[in-house]
Order: C-alpha cells, then structure tokens, then sequence
C-alpha cells in the first residue's frame, strides 16, 4: 500500500505499508548513487583575471544542478560557454549551451562576483556520472523512517535536475537492470 501525504515541483512524501526496509534502503541507496545525472566536470580556462582562482571556479560550476534528460546516452558531453566581464555579479544563467534539452535546472545561483575589468572566459563540459563517485552527480535525497503503525514514512527532495518522482523511477529502473545483468 501507497499513500502520497504532499508533494510539490522539489519534493514527495509518502507512506507506503508491506515494504520490507531493506528494499526501501535499496531504492535509496541507488537514488543516491546509481541514477545518472548530468553536471560540469571539466573546465577550460581561456582567461581570469578575477579575484577567483580557476580551481574554485571550476567547482562552483561543477556544482550548478543541470537538467537531466531521461535517455541522455552515458557518453555524452555537453559544452557549456562562460564569457562574462564586470562588473557584474555571474549566475548560473550565464553558462551558455547550444543544447536546448540540457540546462542549468535554476538560473539564479549566484556563482561569483567581477569587479570593474575583471573577466573570466571558460568552456564547461558536462557528462554523465553517478553520486557514488561524487555529490555533484546527486539527483537528490530520498529518506524514510517508520510509523507507529509499521509503516513506513519516505521523503524525496530533488536538486532540480529531474523530478522527485522521476528520481525513484530511475532508481528502480536502474535496479531493475543490475538484477537483470546479476
């Protein structure tokens, strides 16, 4: 038995009943580590002469959520262009791709500060990878505790780059296709 108690664009809560823990520990544990998203993992620095150093910068982008289509092939990458002068405060928004499907999830993260003829000219790409080899790659988080009435209590909350619902989807998917191969 499922129950969904709330639900909005960034997160579910639900109860379900006749659920072993430890499948629910699974499907955690994959939507943790083995649901693939999309993120920045290698940067190419053209210019900086901001106050920023490129490693920093590079990090910050990596961490900017990206939308994350459903059949993105795990080999792909996908360039992203930064080309910004101040002064000016830069925001995700500013990461420029040819790619209409793949974005940054939110426009608004603010990733750094330029002051007056400080610029910084950089190209990002974007691969597939799994929040087992680092958090950038997390779609989310996914807990649960149980009830008093032996149920148990699951929340979802996504990082933007797909919904909460499409989160477990994939996640069972994924374990689906590793029981498969085992």
């Amino acid at each position: 038995m499922m129950k969904k108690l709330a639900e909005d664009d960034k997160s579910i809560v639900f109860e379900v009943k006749g659920f072993d823990h430890y499948l629910l520990n699974a499907v955690r544990r994959y939507v943790l580590g083995r649901v693939p998203v999309l993120a920045i993992d290698k940067v190419i620095f053209y210019e900086n002469n901001s106050a920023f150093w490129d490693e920093y910068i590079a990090h910050r982008i990596g961490l900017v959520p990206l939308i994350t289509p459903e059949k993105v092939p795990e080999d792909s990458e996908i360039l992203f262009m930064l080309d910004v002068e101040g002064p000016k405060k830069v925001y995700s928004s500013d990461l420029v791709t040819d790619d209409k499907d793949i974005r940054p999830a939110l426009d608004n993260i603010p990733l750094f500060t330029l002051k007056e003829g400080q610029r910084v000219k950089l190209e990002g790409v974007a691969k597939v990878g799994y929040g087992f080899k680092h958090a950038k790659f997390q779609p989310g988080i996914f807990s649960f505790g149980e009830q008093d009435n032996g149920a148990y209590k699951v929340f979802v909350e996504s990082f933007y780059q797909m919904s909460p619902k499409e989160m477990v989807k994939r996640a069972c998917e994924q374990i689906v296709k590793d029981l498969n191969r085992f």
